[in-house]
This record gives C-alpha cells, sequence and structure tokens, in this order.
C-alpha cells in the first residue's frame, strides 16, 4: 500500500492505494467518478484519458501510486470550467455526442489541447486527438464541434 495525496478535479484526495491500482480504476472506484470510461485497457482508444498535471494521458497506463502530489482532471471536472463547459455545449449542440462512450476521452484531449493553445491549428487539434478512437465514426460531428469553440 502507498499512501497518495492529490488533487482531482480541485479537490485534495489522501488514499492509501495498492501498487497496482490503476489510475483509472481509483478515479472510477475510490472515487466514484465514472465518466472516465475503460475501452481497450492498453492505451489504444483513448475512452480512459484524463488530464495529468495538464497533459492528456490514457488513465489505463498510469498507476495511482504513481500520481501522488499530482492535479487530475476528470470529466466531471470540465463542468467546473469555462472551456470545460464551452466543449460541452458545443458537442451537445453540433452532435458530437454519439453513442457517447469516446466523449470523454475526445473531450479531456480537446480541452488539455485548448489550455495549451487556445487557437490550434487543424493539424495540432488532429494531432491531440489522435490517440482517440469513435466507434461511431463521428469525426466530422467531433471536429465541428471542437471548432465551435475554437474558432470563436
Amino acid at each position: 500500500m502507498s499512501k497518495i495525496s492529490l488533487k482531482v478535479n480541485g479537490q485534495t484526495v489522501n488514499c492509501d492505494v495498492d501498487g497496482n491500482t490503476r489510475l483509472l480504476d481509483f478515479v472510477r472506484e475510490s472515487l466514484e467518478l465514472t465518466g472516465t470510461k475503460e475501452g481497450c485497457a492498453v492505451g489504444e482508444c483513448g475512452a480512459c484519458t484524463v488530464i495529468l498535471n495538464g497533459e492528456a494521458v490514457c488513465s489505463c497506463l498510469v498507476l495511482a501510486a504513481q500520481c501522488d502530489n499530482a492535479t487530475v482532471t476528470t470529466i466531471e471536472g470540465l463542468a467546473l470550467d469555462s472551456i470545460g463547459q464551452k466543449l460541452q455545449t458545443a458537442f451537445i449542440d453540433h452532435g458530437g455526442v454519439q453513442c457517447g462512450f469516446c466523449t470523454p476521452g475526445v473531450l479531456m484531449s480537446a480541452k488539455a489541447l485548448l489550455d495549451k493553445n487556445a487557437k490550434p491549428s487543424e493539424q495540432e487539434l488532429l494531432d491531440a486527438l489522435e490517440g482517440n478512437l469513435c466507434r461511431c465514426t463521428g469525426y466530422q460531428p467531433i471536429l465541428q464541434s471542437l471548432h465551435a469553440v475554437i474558432d470563436n
């Protein structure tokens, strides 16, 4: 067991975790923040993306014990952020949400990008999203939704 202290969605969390507990499981099970989804469990689909110390990461590939003194933002944390709110509204308004399974990961990847660069180029946007797979092949509505935020 490891004792960790981290900030999740603005709240300090102190907890004991097993050395093999993934950040994904810690967020979903210990913190009951179930918006982060498990898709492939090997870092290929992006459904479990969270922002860890400013970087979009697949939480299925990060151990919770590695997050001591870290800052984590999950999809639930977007409601507390103006960019996050704009992204969520744009996805609703422009049909970026289809089955919804990939949506949390896409939103988190987009948020991490926009935190660093409010006006990314098309290539920068595509590069930021390359680790997010959409099973519905809904990439056009996703990109339209993101452009609604970026272009305004």
